[in-house]
């Protein structure tokens, strides 16, 4: 009979598209960082930039140039959490908190999740959504 894996480990190549000199290899992110990296890059990509795939990514980009105030908050925090659960099966969502930011005219996320087929903490992944020009 099989012998069940229960832990994995996850690797990505870093956008910096840097050679490591040791091998001139690309060089890599793992576990944490690596779905910390795809979580923040999945919600910044805007639904529709991907090829043969629309329904990739989210709406946040546009959703960016509504009132900032919490009634936007709440429909951001909807997107991201329906992008997130859609998109990346490595992650179990804890919760996402959205708090708009008047002074500097941004909205404060962080994400909190569970990565699945490690063994690790609970993570969290804080950043800032700005209009983008």
């Amino acid at each position: 009979m099989p012998v069940e894996r229960i832990s994995k480990g996850f690797k990505d190549i870093s956008l910096s598209f840097q050679v490591s000199p040791l091998n001139y290899d690309l060089l890599t992110i793992k576990n944490e960082t690596a779905i910390a990296r795809s979580v923040r890059n999945l919600v910044l990509y805007g639904t529709g930039e991907k090829f043969f795939n629309e329904t990739f990514g989210s709406k946040v980009s546009r959703l960016l140039f509504e009132n900032i105030d919490e009634i936007s908050a709440s429909i951001l925090k909807s997107e991201i959490e329906l992008t997130i659960k859609n998109n990346e099966p490595r992650v179990s969502l804890i919760g996402i908190d959205i708090t708009p930011n008047y002074d500097n005219n941004e909205f404060n996320v962080v994400i909190k999740y569970y990565i699945i087929g490690i063994e690790a903490l609970p993570q969290q992944l804080s950043f800032a959504l700005q209009q983008s020009r």
